[in-house]
């Protein structure tokens, strides 16, 4: 089994690529389906196929899907929507304001991955390629499990056991609508899916990430930081696609400081994402839509390798003993020791990039350990324990 989630800049050719990757795998004989996250779904545009919220084919051994959300909801938010309504109602809020305060923002990311896991543990597919939203949502999307994790073992119990013992007598004191067991175990069943598809994309054998770039400076730092983000959460890439170079065949001088500045791009994508492959594809005379040429595009991507193939197996984060110290080593690649703050509670490493936060929960040799120091070095964190 194979998870290929494609993922860039708005812009750069992102579902084109996880389109023709696609189709590539179904030519190579696997049972591939093709998957958007996308709430701007453009994947049926790049297919000329339409596309619906189930999976329809496309070509042989080939299906394709884009999401619905709103539809995933009513399937597995039901219950908690219920109770909203009625807790917005009780405070006055009722129509409409009621029903869009009852969406919580970034739903949509927790039905995609919940749809993932039903693919995989259907045992319909050989390979899922995922057509993710731009880089700011797919990240969103890819910290949930982590993000449900911290919520689930610290909150979610106390909750449930504050509920059982103060919720009877709130009912008899006032008329708020306390939250049943029902609210509480579909909250759960969520829980259990996002861990199920942490798990699946943790691994690097069933899961890969692949970054869509175009030879600019803007995208590509873009595209370095999301690959410091994704490491920082335990998912690595395996091959990144320089996307739209110049081709050689345009000779035409007045592109010479085009072609000079997409050579010095591309040499700085090799170093900079290096050990992990870059894979080059042509800026085509014509938009690449439908079969035809979608295949074209993979043959010119891929060539005579398989595209469901693992081209790098990173390792994110390992734990290291070198002249009896303990070293946790998390792979940060371009991570700025200004933007970098780490901290530690009880059992948990706390590491904050940028934006982006993530509590570590530390292994069973590292917990009664107190921390020496720290260190970004090549693009990695190193903390050691004395």
């Amino acid at each position: 089994m194979r998870i290929l989630l494609f993922t860039g800049k708005g812009g750069v050719g992102k579902t084109t690529t996880a389109a023709a990757t696609a189709l590539r795998c179904a030519d190579e004989g696997h049972r591939t389906l093709v998957l958007s996250t996308d709430p701007a779904h453009s994947l049926a545009d790049a297919f000329a196929e339409p596309l619906a919220d189930r999976p329809v084919q496309i070509a042989d051994r080939l299906w394709g899907q884009q999401l619905d959300a709103r539809a995933r909801m009513e399937e597995s938010w039901s219950e908690i929507r219920a109770w909203l309504l009625d807790v917005f109602a009780w405070a006055g809020v009722e129509g409409i304001e009621a029903e869009e305060l009852a969406v919580v923002p970034g739903l949509d990311e927790v039905f995609a991955l919940a749809d993932l896991a039903d693919h995989v543990a259907s045992g319909d597919w050989d390979v899922v390629v995922v057509d993710c939203a731009p880089t700011a949502e797919t990240l969103r999307l890819l910290s949930l499990p982590d993000v449900a994790a911290w919520y689930m073992d610290r909150l979610f119990p106390v909750g449930r056991r504050l509920n059982r013992v103060v919720g009877p007598v709130l009912g008899r004191i006032t008329s708020l609508p306390i939250a049943g067991d029902e609210v509480f175990s579909a909250t759960n069943q969520v829980y259990a899916r996002l861990q199920t598809v942490k798990g699946l994309l943790a691994d690097p054998d069933t899961a890969s990430v692949r970054l869509v770039v175009n030879p600019e400076r803007m995208v590509i730092a873009e595209a370095r930081r999301t690959a410091t983000y994704l490491a920082l959460f335990g998912y690595g890439v395996d091959t990144v696609v320089a996307n739209r170079m110049l081709p050689a065949a345009v000779t035409d001088p007045w592109f010479d400081r085009l072609r000079a500045s997409h050579a010095e791009h591309l040499e700085a994508i090799r170093e900079g994402f290096a050990p992990v492959p870059v894979l080059t594809v042509d800026l085509a005379p014509v938009e690449p839509i439908g079969v035809d040429a979608l295949r074209s595009f993979a043959a010119e991507l891929y060539g005579e390798s398989s595209a469901a193939a693992v081209r790098h197996r990173g390792e994110p984060m390992r734990v290291e003993t070198v002249d009896g110290v303990h070293r946790l080593v998390l792979s940060l690649p371009f991570g700025e020791r200004g933007e970098l703050d780490l901290g530690r509670r009880d059992d948990e490493l706390l590491v904050r990039l940028g934006p982006y936060r993530r509590a570590l929960m530390l292994p069973d040799s590292l917990r009664t350990r107190a921390v020496a120091g720290a260190r970004l070095r090549e693009g990695e964190l190193v903390v050691e324990f004395t």
